[in-house]
């Protein structure tokens, strides 16, 4: 008896919290650069994300492109019979349509896998560097947590770094190759490290910025950022 009243008692949070949920409709002015379907919360049914440029300036600054630089945003909606509802929005991981040295050649790629949400972005931080960004989400305890982050920096003659990590298994992965497009170059020795690490507490996908969290790495000199 006791189970079924718990089991009424979860099925009144969810159907309340279904209640609330606002409808979603795109906001004007706003333009849909991406989306992906899936079902995140495992209630067999799937979740729609649309991602948007907004018309938000992110800065007044103009790239060699001479575009403006939009901030972007995504929403994850649910499907209920009477529309679309806003579950979850966020702009803060997304980096602005206009970053990087050729906004025109940047990607920025969303997926649902395994019930959880990938969110892949890369860009030109200069003619030759390359940066390539993947973070994994899943739903759990009632929110969304940062499960997974790999950051790959490359550049076309020199190098090739790669810093990954589960953060449900801990396993950490710094790599590092080296190379030259100068055949009498002295190029350093490639490194590679795994290990793990686990953090005290997962973080919240709305806590979660790029490149504002790190820790330190016995035997390194350099913090792994994430």
């Amino acid at each position: 008896m006791k189970t079924f009243f718990s089991f009424l008692a979860v099925l009144s949070v969810s159907i309340l919290s279904a209640q609330t949920l606002k409808n979603f409709s795109v906001p004007k002015g706003y333009t849909q650069i991406a989306e992906a379907t899936g079902d995140l919360d495992k209630d067999g049914t799937d979740e729609m994300i649309l991602v948007f440029d907004t018309n938000i300036k992110a800065s007044d600054d103009r790239n060699l492109e001479g575009t403006t630089d939009y901030k972007r945003v995504f929403y994850i909606l649910k499907n209920e019979n009477d529309g679309l509802k806003v579950w979850k929005k966020n702009s803060s991981i997304l980096f602005s349509s206009g970053t990087g040295f050729y906004p025109s050649d940047n990607t920025l790629e969303i997926n649902i896998k395994n019930n959880s949400l990938q969110i892949r972005q890369s860009f030109f931080t200069n003619s030759r560097h390359t940066q390539q960004y993947k973070h994994t989400f899943r739903f759990q305890n009632g929110d969304f947590y940062l499960i997974g982050s790999l950051d790959h920096f490359e550049d076309t003659c020199d190098f090739s770094f790669t810093n990954e990590i589960n953060f449900s298994t801990g396993k950490v992965i710094i790599d590092r190759e080296y190379s030259s497009c100068d055949d009498d170059a002295k190029i350093p020795q490639d490194f590679h490290k795994e290990f793990t690490h686990k953090l005290q507490n997962l973080i919240r996908m709305d806590d979660f910025k790029i490149g504002e969290h790190k820790f330190k790495v016995s035997g390194l000199k350099e913090d792994f950022i994430f």
